[in-house]
């Protein structure tokens, strides 16, 4: 994995650490994390940012969800939000 896929994914676990258990985020959220606010810069990261969420599909970390339910990354086509699985969720003191 490259530095910068590694980034992506760092970006959108910190995203998701900072929202309340079960909110979401868009992966423009963490495109934006990684390359700044500059539509030019975050816009062409878009698909590293779906990758990289896939990535931690496939490692349990997050569900990826179109209209509020799951899909398979792999078919998911038009918008997409990403969650923190339940497990995953960080524990609360």
């Amino acid at each position: 994995m490259s530095a910068d896929d590694a980034a992506m994914e760092a970006a959108i676990l910190a995203l998701l650490a900072e929202r309340r258990d079960g909110a979401t985020i868009c992966p423009s959220d963490a495109a934006r994390r990684v390359a700044g606010d500059d539509p030019a810069a975050w816009r062409p990261r878009m698909d590293d940012a779906r990758a990289a969420a896939a990535r931690l599909v496939a490692r349990g970390e997050v569900v990826i969800t179109q209209r509020g339910s799951e899909v398979d990354p792999e078919l998911a086509r038009g918008p997409i939000r990403i969650r923190r699985t339940p497990d995953a969720a960080p524990e609360h003191e």
